[in-house]
């Protein structure tokens, strides 16, 4: 099945709509954030200042039902700017309509746009919905992320 889809740059205007996505987002992988992160986050999606870091919106029949970011930064491999993919958001009742694959479609297209060969996200390994979505639209890599432990009070 699929749904008519219009993704389009995240704007001030989205406050509200983006903080509930990206709240249900956060919720699904158990985590929050401060409000001084949220708030940071949308006005640097929205900034001028920050061209490197953007987000989009997927509106069905004009109400937003998911959200994208994603950031340019310079690679040490390679002469142009590489794109990460940080979050990437379907509210539940349009799963499976496309929207996803609309989301990481728009992102390829703004990295094509601006000469930026690569893309690429991670996600959880237990998040098989999404996963089966990737295998179709990517390639699975074979590196593991590790993360710095909390430094000791």
């Amino acid at each position: 099945m699929s749904t008519a889809v219009t993704i389009r740059p995240i704007v001030p205007g989205d406050r509200p709509a983006w903080a509930e996505l990206w709240k249900a987002y956060l919720e699904f992988y158990k985590t929050s954030v401060s409000d001084e992160v949220y708030d940071t986050t949308f006005r640097r999606l929205c900034s001028e200042q920050h061209p490197d870091q953007k987000g989009l919106l997927a509106l069905v029949d004009d109400r937003p039902v998911g959200l994208v970011h994603y950031i340019f930064h310079p690679h040490n491999w390679r002469v142009e700017k590489v794109c990460y993919l940080q979050d990437l958001y379907a509210d539940p009742s349009v799963r499976g309509t496309g929207v996803g694959r609309k989301l990481i479609e728009a992102v390829y297209d703004v990295a094509d746009k601006a000469g930026c060969p690569s893309v690429y996200w991670m996600t959880q390994d237990f998040n098989a919905e999404a996963r089966r979505l990737y295998d179709r639209i990517g390639v699975l890599t074979p590196f593991i992320k590790y993360d710095r432990p909390k430094p000791a009070k």
